[in-house]
């Protein structure tokens, strides 16, 4: 369905995608994983057309969407929907709605069944009574407890995805930091490292491969420089 072939893209000096090879097969999720900084929303920014590759080629169910124009792309990005997956907060809304974003956007819960949810979460997190308080009247300690709760939804949304995936059969990439949470809904994974792909396979594949890189940072090793064991 998607396939970047030899992407590289510069931000001044720096490189964040390195002669990237990449497929993503049609009608199945894949999951996009890796460190902090190293380019998975510049990726994903290239698979929809926001970024335009220095070189190499983005094929979308074969069409090379590299040179398209903005009429060409907006037919193409009619294809795709998106899901935001955020724990950092909105300003301009309330802790209610914060929380109950993800719901409210992507499923068919009645107001009364979001709320009970949105409640439940709040309350995971210690937080009774802020429905109505706006991000700015909180303090540090409770925005971030907002941020949970609302993450404590989102995970929620992981079976969401696989039950829809089951009934439609769509082509899925995922970008997250859930691991291993995310290989439980997935068919592929791809490790973006050092502007490559790393490693890409089946969640079982990446779970026992024996790349230091890999490895480290599924048990969350990967932070500073790479220690080859």
């Amino acid at each position: 369905m998607i396939e970047l072939f030899r992407v590289t893209k510069s931000f001044g000096d720096q490189m964040v995608l390195n002669h990237l090879d990449l497929v993503i097969p049609t009608g199945k999720i894949t999951a996009v994983i890796g460190p902090s900084g190293e380019g998975k929303s510049v990726l994903l920014r290239h698979i929809i057309g926001l970024l335009k590759p220095d070189m190499g080629r983005v094929v979308v169910d074969g069409e090379d969407i590299t040179h398209m124009n903005r009429a060409e792309l907006n037919r193409v990005r009619e294809r795709f929907g998106f899901l935001f997956q955020n724990a950092a907060l909105f300003d301009s809304m309330t802790v209610f709605e914060n929380v109950a974003f993800p719901l409210q956007e992507k499923t068919r819960l009645t107001k009364a069944e979001i709320r009970d949810r949105v409640h439940e979460a709040l309350e995971d997190v210690g937080l009774r009574d802020v429905d109505d308080k706006y991000p700015d009247e909180l303090s540090g300690g409770m925005k971030k407890r907002v941020g949970l709760a609302r993450a404590l939804i989102c995970n929620a949304m992981h079976r969401l995805i696989s039950e829809t995936h089951k009934r439609h059969g769509f082509t899925a990439v995922i970008v997250t930091h859930e691991v291993p949470a995310i290989f439980e809904i997935c068919e592929y994974v791809a490790m973006l490292y050092k502007g490559r792909i790393q490693m890409r396979g089946t969640p079982d594949e990446i779970r026992n491969s024996e790349d230091p890189v890999v490895r480290q940072f599924i048990t969350g090793e990967l932070e500073g420089p790479l220690k080859f064991v």
